[in-house]
């Protein structure tokens, strides 16, 4: 899916690799911990892709992808530290590895370099999209503390998580991957549709994964989203469609963060569809974003898109 953008993505490697440095010598060993401890890149990818789908001739797609990049970067050193995470990538957190405060300072400085890079760009309409998408995402991780525990969370209000905490920076990617290229605003619109729909996708198969994943693959702890007391779409599902003995089960654990009953939970969310249901919410934002493409011209940037948007689902890790 990304041959096409090879020479890009090692374009954007160089900037932000460059444009990390600091002379602070703990930002500097912080930053390349979690930026080189991989990850799928598919944010930044968009942008590329989108911008080269669209003719896009040029430099500014390689900063802007950096950018994207280095804010979502910052808010995985934030939610770990809020989550307690151990594990990310198959590797220690930043945070289990150098400590919560200075997890959050050097997540503050990528925050911060991101928007310096933006302005360089001289795009005022960029800089209000990605301004825009930081917002919205720093309101859905808020949400997502409120909904920490609460049985209560029912699938629309989680779903505006998600909309705000993971599907905005995908569609930010792809709607400034599309501006600088000069398309009509009905096409930046259709990048932005592609792109919320993707994220969308992703985090509903990343929910699948937290409870049918191998640890070793998804590069994270089996069960954390239960020990976090977090109420994803599979436990939200148990409790609107299982059996009375099921919801008690879910509701304890959602309450109380328990892992211990693990095998019992996964048991209520096999036996109840909850999987299954979920898996199908994630193929129905896939072919929304399939569908978003259906004006862009055919060529080999709209079929790797299309492989992505397949790949969102098809995925186990």
């Amino acid at each position: 899916m990304t041959e096409f953008i090879a020479a890009d993505m090692q374009a954007v490697n160089n900037v932000i690799r460059a444009r990390l440095h600091s002379e602070v010598p703990l930002v500097n060993q912080v930053a390349e911990y979690i930026i080189g401890a991989g990850g799928k890149r598919i944010r930044p990818a968009l942008v590329l892709m989108i911008a080269n789908a669209h003719g896009y001739r040029g430099q500014a797609h390689h900063e802007l992808a950096a950018v994207i990049e280095f804010i979502h970067t910052a808010t995985l050193l934030h939610d770990d530290v809020v989550d307690e995470s151990s594990l990310r990538r198959g590797k220690q957190t930043a945070n289990a590895l150098f400590g919560n405060a200075a997890s959050v300072l050097v997540g503050d400085f990528l925050y911060s370099r991101a928007f310096q890079m933006m302005v360089s760009v001289g795009n005022a309409r960029v800089m209000q999209i990605l301004a825009d998408a930081t917002n919205v995402i720093a309101e859905g991780e808020v949400l997502q503390l409120l909904n920490m525990h609460n049985p209560e969370v029912n699938e629309a209000a989680y779903l505006q998580v998600i909309r705000s905490k993971t599907a905005r920076l995908f569609e930010a990617a792809a709607e400034v991957g599309a501006l600088i290229s000069g398309a009509s605003d009905a096409d930046i619109a259709a990048a932005g549709e592609y792109g919320g729909s993707l994220g969308t996708a992703f985090q509903l198969i990343d929910d699948v994964l937290d409870y049918s994943g191998n640890a070793a693959e998804i590069g994270k702890n089996v069960g954390d989203d239960l020990r976090e007391g977090k109420p994803t779409l599979p436990l939200i599902y148990v409790m609107e469609n299982g059996t009375q003995q099921q919801r008690d089960l879910v509701r304890s654990c959602i309450e109380n963060g328990d892992e211990q009953h693990f095998d019992e939970i996964l048991g209520a969310i096999t036996g109840s569809g909850a999987l299954d249901y979920t898996r199908a919410q994630a193929e129905a934002a896939a072919q929304r974003a399939a569908r978003a493409l259906d004006n862009l011209p055919a060529g080999s940037y709209k079929t790797a898109m299309l492989e992505l948007a397949a790949f969102a689902v098809e995925r186990n890790h």
